[in-house]
């Protein structure tokens, strides 16, 4: 029996390239096949409830997986969604995530977080999902993203804004229509214009 719940265990791991507690739970596994099949290094807990096979492939976006399981509704962000769309130079050592201002702060040993508070039409706007090793993930679009940096700016520096304004027009990663949108969304519009019409003239 243990046997036969350790090989769906390992085939669901396999199949998404990760498995959750919940996940076992609702194949109808019980979840102590999980500390069972950790002891035996059959799976590696990779965050709180989540696991996968030792072996299996890691993509360079890992981390974002291992958030979107751990927090689903969080949205990658700022330099993190900078670094997923290959806009500009920035490297971040801990994942950027927006959650909402009454959520709940995601507990992780791994990756290193970097959490954002966002409310209304600035947290729901500009969402894209992916899929990155089995797991569904949420990414703000490039326009939102440059909208974000300029509106955190005093945090993160207007250097980096305008080097991913910049390189994202040169790239077309972005029109003129969609991110006056959603400048406005993020009420920094007048802070953006000067910027936006240097670009286009």
């Amino acid at each position: 029996m243990a046997q036969k719940s350790s090989q769906k265990v390992l085939r669901l791991a396999r199949r998404h390239g990760s498995v959750s507690r919940q996940a076992v739970y609702a194949a109808g596994i019980h979840t102590q096949a999980l500390s069972r099949m950790v002891r035996d290094g059959a799976l590696e807990r990779v965050a709180p409830g989540q696991y996968r096979v030792p072996q299996a492939p890691v993509t360079e976006h890992h981390g974002l997986a291992v958030v979107a399981s751990a927090a689903p509704k969080a949205v990658v962000c700022l330099l993190s969604a900078l670094s997923f769309h290959q806009i500009g130079t920035q490297l971040p050592h801990a994942i950027w995530i927006a959650i909402d201002r009454r959520a709940r702060r995601p507990t992780l040993d791994y990756p290193p977080l970097h959490v954002v508070r966002f409310s209304g039409p600035a947290l729901t706007e500009g969402i894209e999902t992916h899929e990155i090793e089995g797991q569904v993930v949420q990414v703000f679009s490039v326009a939102k993203t440059i909208a974000d940096l300029f509106k955190y700016r005093n945090k993160i520096g207007l250097d980096v804004a305008l080097e991913a304004l910049r390189d994202a027009w040169r790239l077309r990663r972005f029109a003129m229509a969609e991110i006056h949108r959603y400048a406005r969304i993020c009420r920094v519009e007048r802070v953006m214009t000067p910027y936006l019409e240097a670009l286009a003239a």
